[in-house]
This record gives structure tokens, sequence and C-alpha cells, in this order.
């Protein structure tokens, strides 16, 4: 995509100006930096909020909506930011449990959860949103882009316990046959396609993460060095008063360092006495295998080592949530209803 002509943008009587938002794969680490940056004063950051989250599905899900309708897509997106960030006595009450959460409101409260004296930049860190990054940054020319990259491994062991992920997995959700190319599913090649119905539950997680950081590669590429901010989860754990100083300076403002001090304690806490990385700890040998055969290129190009296979503590089993139940027609929770494949 080349890039777009300015549009100017008013939500709330105020001017859009340098949106910022957080992408990466799932569980890597961006859904902590948008719940820092939300507290960060003179932000307005929403997290999965329901107008954005079916554009954001939509378009991830089905790129071919918009592949040569560039300009289209832009005013959709626009338009569905523009709705997701109006603060209103009562904009917060369709907001996810996580935003509210990250607001500090309480489950009876209404909000909103943003003063809108002093209301300087706009936001967001909604789940999946690296799958439509490269439309978003057509819709919005002077975006700043945090992107959050982590070890494949460790975001594969994530995702795999997580149901809310492992639920676009159902048959009635999957859609590699009828989207091709599929970003969502990281489907790129034909390869990829034919090999899919074969494939275990950590093998079509890795395939996700494995698209999301070639997007990365691509976004580096194509957007000034002003633009882009990349931070590796794990400097963000083992140095946070650094990262967050790096987040400060790009963002403008001065991040709250709370939020991301209590997980880098709890993560220090879990990791003593542990031997091996952390994913040993949920990944079997066969998974560690069928994750570095697919992304092992990509895991090596961000720095991290691959280490020979080794007998980890859980034994090879089925795996809950991967896609191979019944159909139940239901989206995952907190989706629309509307983002099912059709």
């Amino acid at each position: 995509m080349m890039p777009s002509a300015r549009h100017i943008l008013i939500v709330n009587s105020r001017s859009v100006h340098q949106p910022v938002f957080v992408v990466g794969a799932p569980h890597s680490g961006a859904e902590l930096i948008g719940r820092a940056l939300k507290a960060a004063p003179g932000f307005h950051v929403t997290i999965g909020q329901p107008n954005v989250l079916r554009t954001v599905y939509a378009f991830a899900r089905r790129p071919s909506m918009y592949q040569g309708r560039t300009q289209a897509a832009a005013t959709v997106i626009r338009d569905a930011f523009a709705q997701g960030w109006q603060v209103t006595p009562s904009s917060c009450l369709e907001c996810t449990r996580e935003c509210r959460a990250a607001a500090g409101l309480a489950a009876d409260a209404v909000g909103p959860c943003v003063d809108l004296r002093g209301l300087e930049t706009f936001g967001d860190a909604s789940p999946d949103l690296i799958y439509c990054a490269e439309a978003l940054t057509y819709a919005f020319p002077d975006a700043r882009i945090v992107q959050v990259i982590r070890d494949g491994r460790d975001v594969v062991a994530s995702m795999l316990a997580d149901p809310v992920v492992m639920s676009w997995y159902r048959p009635s959700f999957v859609n590699v046959d009828t989207e091709f190319p599929n970003p969502f599913f990281g489907i790129e090649t034909a390869e990829d396609r034919d090999l899919w119905p074969r494939l275990s539950p950590a093998a079509r997680c890795a395939l996700r993460w494995r698209w999301s950081v070639r997007l990365a590669a691509r976004l580096h590429h194509n957007l000034p060095s002003g633009q882009l901010k990349t931070i590796r989860y794990e400097h963000l754990l083992s140095k946070p008063e650094d990262a967050l100083a790096d987040l400060s300076r790009f963002t403008g403002t001065t991040v709250p360092s709370a939020e991301i001090r209590n997980e880098a304690r709890t993560a220090r806490s879990r990791g003593r006495g542990r031997r091996g990385p952390a994913y040993e700890a949920s990944l079997n040998a066969e998974d560690i295998t069928q994750i570095e055969k697919i992304a092992g290129e990509e895991i090596r190009r961000l720095g991290y080592t691959l280490l020979p296979a080794r007998l980890c503590p859980r034994p090879p089993g089925p795996r809950t949530g991967c896609g191979t139940g019944r159909r139940t027609g239901r989206p995952p929770p907190g989706v629309p209803r509307a983002c099912r494949a059709r």
C-alpha cells in the first residue's frame, strides 16, 4: 500500500494527530503495553472496543475485502475508530472487561474512563490489530506504531493455554480454503494451505506468530524510524525502567511503570528455580520441534537461540479448544457475532 492522503479526523472536538497503535502477535506483550499507555496522562487508549473489533476482524480475516479498495478501506477504519474513541458519559458501557479494568473502572461503574480535559492523544491496543496493520497505516499515515516481539515458542505456549485464542480454530471460523493468502491464520503459500489440515494446534499457532513477525519486518522497512518503535518483551520484563524510558520518549508522555513493574516481578518470581526456557514447562519436545520447523528462521532472525529438543515434563496429549470439537456456531468470547466466517 502507498501512503494515503492526509485526512482530518475530529473526535470530541479534538483533531486526531499521530495516534498510537500497539501491535503484536497474541500474547506477545502488546496487551501489557496497551494497559500501561491507557494509564498515561493525556492518552485515550481503547482495548477491544466493539466498533473497532468488528472492523479489525473483518479486515484481518478477509483481506480481499480491501484489496484494490484502499481509499474505501481507510474510510471504514477511520469511521470505526472515530466511534470507538468517543468519550461520553456512557461510552464505556460497551467496552471489554480488559479495557475497563485497565482504566481502573469498577464492575458497576458507568465511566467515562478518561477526562476530556487534557486529552491529547488517541490510541488502540485491541487484540489481533497486527493482522490489519498495513491497512491501519494507510488510514492513519502519521500513526505511531509500537510493535512488541517475543520468542515465538513462549508465544505459542501462551496461546495454547488461552481458550479465547484457541476458539478461533473451530471449524466454523477457519476460512483458509476461501481466503488466500490468509494473514489471520498465517497461511502465506499454497504449501502452508496444503499442510494446514495435518498441523497440530502448536504448529497452527506458530504460523500465526510467523506471519506477525514477517509483517513487523515489512512495517520496519516501510515506516520512518520516528513512527515505529520495536519493544522486545523479554527486555521489557528484565529491564522495565530502560524499556519504559524508550517508550515514553517515543510516545511523548510519561508512561506509568506500576503495571509493567508488577508484571516483571511476577515473571522473576515464576522463573526462580526453573531450569531452561519457560516454554519447556508447557510444550513437549514434539511441539518445540514443529514450532522451530515452521518458524525457526524468524526465531533466529530475532536473536533467539534454537536449542536441541529436550524431553519436557508434560507428556504429549490432546489439547482442548483446538478447533476439532463440535460446531457450536458461537464466536469466541468478547468477539462480535458478525465476525464469524461466512
